[in-house]
């Protein structure tokens, strides 16, 4: 039976939103393009499609930033756009759900609730949902257990590396690293190394495609402008290159986990070293991360099947399971 809510997890490459009235999840780029001063021309994939290709006169761009809402206007037309989608064009009154992260001020907290009340999605009630407590229940952990347990979200803009306990966040981190860092840094080391303008949608197909290369004991192949000539050209880019890039942003990620573990009440931390860490965010999967954490704190490190969607899949089980429920709190009665 369909539940008149929807679950929101508004990550700055992805807004993911869950369904309640039919049961589903999607996920599009989080992305809107404004033709003009004014006039929408696109939005989710979409924009997406024209991001570094479109004219002077069509922007482009991420509303969020960082993990917090940098353009409440664009975004506000987006979540109205993406709702009516869902309800096929006639929006329905519903409960929201909205993904926060645990490390914003009460102000940019508030922001996000207000968020959902200005988007004109009919909202009957909002209720924020720690970030990392969703990002647990959608690994099907669960999380109001009295065990440990670590959760790593690397994202777009920000990694967040929390410690749970009992439906409660004990510790949490937030560093402004995470997938775009990492495709900075394969465009700076690709113009570097081989005098070759790169795209960051070419960036981030590489860092995705890094491991199936390297194990098919081949290089990359890129498209991009020659520095010299000024062309377009076809060159093949080493993998090591790519993973030495990758391993150098991984290092900041790797020293803030260890920070978080070693602040870990001893308790926990049994907890911890027991069941490993565990790593979602659409970024997880990038070259060798998972190993790397592994290598640097000894402990197991799990990776969820859909490291992308565990947030959003978080939410649609606080909607549907009644002993979930009360993880999800009201601002205007207090958290």
């Amino acid at each position: 039976m369909g539940i008149s809510a929807f679950g929101i997890d508004l990550g700055s490459s992805n807004i993911k939103i869950y369904n309640g009235f039919d049961n589903s999840y999607f996920m599009e780029k989080n992305m809107i393009a404004i033709k003009g001063r004014d006039t929408l021309y696109a939005y989710g994939d979409s924009a997406f499609d024209m991001y570094e290709k479109a004219p002077d006169n069509i922007q482009v761009s991420f509303p969020i930033v960082n993990g917090v809402i940098a353009d409440i206007r664009n975004m506000n037309t987006l979540i109205h756009y993406f709702i009516m989608d869902q309800c096929k064009g006639s929006i329905k009154p519903a409960d929201y759900y909205i993904a926060v992260p645990t490390d914003v001020t009460e102000v940019e907290r508030r922001a996000f609730e207000d968020l959902i009340r200005e988007s004109n999605v009919k909202a009957r009630k909002v209720y924020i949902v720690e970030k990392a407590i969703a990002d647990g229940l959608g690994m099907d952990i669960d999380v109001k257990t009295s065990q440990g347990l670590m959760v790593v979200d690397v994202g777009y803009d920000t990694t967040e590396i929390s410690l749970l306990s009992l439906g409660g966040i004990v510790m949490s981190q937030l560093i402004k690293t995470g997938g775009q860092k990492l495709d900075d840094a394969i465009k700076a080391a690709v113009r570097t190394e081989y005098n070759l303008f790169i795209g960051s949608k070419t960036a981030e197909k590489l860092k995705i495609a890094v491991r199936d290369v390297e194990n098919q004991k081949k290089n990359a192949v890129v498209y991009g402008r020659d520095i010299i000539s000024g062309l377009p050209i076809e060159k093949e880019i080493s993998t090591a290159l790519v993973n030495d890039c990758l391993n150098a942003t991984f290092d900041s990620i790797v020293d803030n986990v260890r920070q978080v573990l070693e602040h870990t009440p001893p308790e926990l931390g049994a907890d911890v070293y027991r069941n490993g860490i565990f790593l979602s965010g659409g970024a997880c999967l990038a070259g060798h991360l998972a190993s790397k954490i592994s290598d640097n704190t000894g402990l197991k490190v799990n990776i969820s099947e859909e490291p992308i969607a565990c947030v959003v899949k978080g939410l649609s089980t606080i909607i549907r399971d009644d002993r979930y429920t009360s993880l999800a709190y009201s601002l205007e009665n207090g958290k």
